[in-house]
């Protein structure tokens, strides 16, 4: 758990650095917002890569996650921009298995 905490802190802040230097939305709540986004995302990816959850499970707490992150999307601001929130989720969650499939363990734990 102590990991995962680490990917999201680490996901977030750097996600966050290249948001507001790099593209300068303007907008320093939504820059926190998506880059909470891809914290959370690679957070997430790394805690559920256990045997201990099946792949339905992986899928509910992702969908759980992308849903919630919606939800405070369009409370925040709109819905238009809440969903590159999900986008980003959505990209990170799979390139996170995706890297993880390369190795011979399917998983980035070991």
């Amino acid at each position: 758990m102590k990991k995962a905490l680490l990917y999201f802190a680490l996901g977030s802040i750097l996600s966050f650095l290249i948001n507001y230097f790099f593209y300068s939305s303007e907008n320093i709540a939504l820059d926190i917002y998506y880059a909470l986004a891809f914290g959370i995302a690679w957070g997430l990816a790394y805690y559920l890569d256990t045997p201990d959850f099946t792949l339905p499970q992986k899928l509910i707490f992702s969908f759980a996650a992308m849903g919630l992150l919606v939800l405070a999307g369009t409370l925040m601001f709109t819905l238009e921009l809440a969903i590159p929130s999900i986008l980003k989720f959505s990209t990170v969650f799979v390139a996170y298995y995706l890297i993880a499939s390369f190795r011979g363990s399917k998983s980035l734990r070991n």
